[in-house]
């Protein structure tokens, strides 16, 4: 093999290894695997409706914190959500927990209501106002089918005595 032609396969690696490297910064900072500190809070929903560790925590719509854990009281069946939000953030004792979602094809992200007391959640207290996430599906099927229920009392009101088959 040549110098020229060795020469020019360092150079292609070290192009390789370089592109390797700043995808793998990408997606570490994409990802925000940094360890996340904070303090801890939970809350305890009926449904919790997709959400996972890792899930985004937002106030206003500004991501405030991480989804820390999840898991079922065996007692009376509730999902526990616990959360870390940062530090600088106290949050009023009175604050709602929401689980919302992106969209239709979105991810379910945790929303936090602030509310307007002055005394605030401690490390490991409790979210004591929660919300579960409205199923979407359901929703529509009440939808079509009411319309269903109502067209077919429209056409028993027009026509009374005739069947509607």
């Amino acid at each position: 093999m040549s110098q020229h032609q060795n020469t020019i396969e360092a150079v292609l690696g070290a192009v390789v290894l370089a592109a390797a490297a700043m995808f793998l910064w990408f997606a570490y900072t994409m990802a925000d695997l940094r360890s996340e500190s904070g303090y801890d809070v939970s809350a305890r929903f009926d449904k919790i409706g997709g959400l996972k560790i890792g899930s985004d925590v937002r106030l206003s719509g500004i991501k405030v914190g991480t989804i820390s854990g999840l898991s079922l009281d065996d007692k009376n069946f509730m999902a526990n959500v616990r959360m870390t939000i940062q530090e600088n953030i106290h949050l009023p004792s009175d604050t709602v927990a929401e689980v919302a979602s992106e969209g239709l094809l979105g991810g379910n992200y945790l929303s936090l209501v602030p509310g307007s007391e002055d005394q605030t959640i401690p490390a490991g207290g409790q979210i004591k106002y929660t919300q579960s996430p409205v199923d979407l599906v359901q929703l529509l099927g009440r939808f079509i089918f009411s319309g269903a229920d109502k067209a077919k009392e429209e056409t028993t009101t027009a026509h009374p005595g005739a069947s509607a088959n």
